[in-house]
């Protein structure tokens, strides 16, 4: 996601504290510890390999002239019969979805559903991912499962490559409900459907999704259900919610500065499918791992180097300013934690990877458990002679499979939260493709 304006104020007043110290001023330069820090943390990002795109979808625009579509979340779709003729599917937000070839010309535009009464809200599609052979009323199939927040649903598409008119058809049962709101009065104040994790129960074959709610720390845990006539809907199983406030090493009591009664939400998410497990980025404290079926307790596997950090939002100007930091922060991710996503290998072995926003940087870890998720490198998408990078990511997605000719090593997507050159001063967002095999270059040597 962007970062809420509040958040957005701390974060960037943070991340120039720690990053840019070319712009440091009088203040800064009476903290010798602090430019020592500062020192640290660019050398750093600096430090880390740099892998270039591919290719990048067309830009989006989010104004009224570009329908309000704003790049968000990407899913790849592997076409087994033909690998190099496999899809991207990707959220636009109020752009609806947009599905994308290899090459990554577009190939077909969704519209997200329209406001159903005046002075409700439009669809608004946050995250995307897929369900594989599930069984529906008219046989088994891939889907396409994507947040509305706008609406709190979520809404299914069918996947069919070769299906004139477009691979995706809408499979939404009319009659799916509201995820987490009780009427259209909540609905309204869009504390609504937000990130999303797909996953399926090996030993019943049951489809899950994991969705959680925006401007709240609530997680909740749906059955995918076949309903008449080839469409899905859902039920709800169990929900949680993770913490909004963190005891500190020196006893103090801590929460992320936000504008009165907003919690630090969840985004960026996703299930290994070997073992069960969710990692969920909570944007401004860190990445959280837990049992996908909800039970158990989560634990955090990083944080944010921000975490601990003291803010007092002013309600004239709506920011945040950021206090001293205390210390007890992360070191390799800088708010928010955005797009999280995995890089399975046939052995267990593989990485999580995680969207450093705050610093247009990746993390990797450890995929293995057993290795505690243990740190093992990051990388950053650079600009190249030809496509610009990524920056301020929110959404990624990687498939460590051949893809016939142009990724035979696997392919990586990354949402780049400002796309060069720009048009003017209008909000430009895109995908980038990069070749994961490069990426594991990196992370390898």
């Amino acid at each position: 996601m962007t970062t809420p304006r509040t958040f957005r104020s701390l974060v960037a007043a943070a991340t120039t504290a720690l990053l840019a110290p070319a712009l440091a001023g009088p203040a800064l330069a009476e903290s010798p510890s602090h430019v020592r820090a500062t020192s640290t943390a660019r050398a750093s990002v600096d430090a880390l390999p740099a892998v270039t795109a591919r290719a990048e979808t067309p830009v989006l625009h989010d104004d009224d002239a570009g329908g309000n579509a704003d790049a968000d979340d990407p899913a790849i779709w592997r076409n087994a019969a033909a690998p190099g003729r496999s899809l991207v599917v990707a959220t636009a937000k109020e752009g609806g979805l947009r599905v994308y070839d290899l090459d990554a010309r577009p190939v077909q535009t969704i519209a997200a559903p329209p406001a159903e009464h005046e002075g409700e809200a439009p669809g608004r599609f946050n995250n995307v991912d897929l369900v594989h052979g599930m069984r529906l009323s008219s046989g088994r199939a891939d889907l396409a499962v994507t947040s509305d927040r706008g609406h709190d649903r979520l809404r299914f598409y069918r996947i069919d490559r070769d299906r004139a008119g477009g691979p995706l058809v809408d499979v939404t049962d009319p009659a799916a409900p509201a995820v987490f709101s009780r009427d259209q009065a909540e609905i309204d104040e869009q504390r609504t459907a937000y990130g999303l994790a797909t996953w399926t129960d090996p030993s019943s074959g049951r489809s899950y999704a994991v969705v959680s709610r925006r401007e709240r720390t609530t997680l909740t845990l749906l059955e995918l259900l076949p309903a008449a006539g080839g469409k899905v809907t859902y039920r709800t199983v169990r929900t949680v919610d993770l913490p909004s406030s963190f005891r500190l090493p020196d006893g103090t009591s801590w929460s992320p500065c936000a504008e009165p009664d907003e919690l630090p939400q969840v985004e960026g998410m996703v299930v290994d499918p070997a073992d069960g497990t969710l990692y969920a980025g909570q944007e401004d404290v860190g990445i959280w791992r837990v049992r996908a079926d909800l039970r158990g307790t989560p634990e955090l596997i990083d944080k944010v180097r921000e975490y601990g950090v003291p803010g007092t939002y002013d309600e004239q100007t709506e920011e945040c300013t950021p206090g001293a930091d205390p210390g007890f922060g992360g070191t390799r991710l800088t708010a928010d934690v955005e797009g999280l996503t995995l890089v399975t290998e046939a052995d267990g072995d593989g990485y999580l990877l995680a969207s450093s926003q705050g610093d247009d940087t990746f993390a990797a870890y450890d995929r293995e458990r057993e290795d505690d998720n243990e740190y093992e490198g990051g990388f950053r998408v650079a600009p190249g002679t030809t496509l610009d990078g990524s920056e301020e990511c929110d959404g990624a997605a990687a498939l460590n499979a051949p893809l016939g000719s142009r990724y035979p090593r696997g392919l990586l997507v990354v949402q780049d939260g400002h796309d060069s050159p720009a048009d003017g001063d209008r909000p430009s967002t895109d995908f980038k493709f990069v070749d994961l095999g490069k990426v594991l270059d990196a992370l390898d040597d």
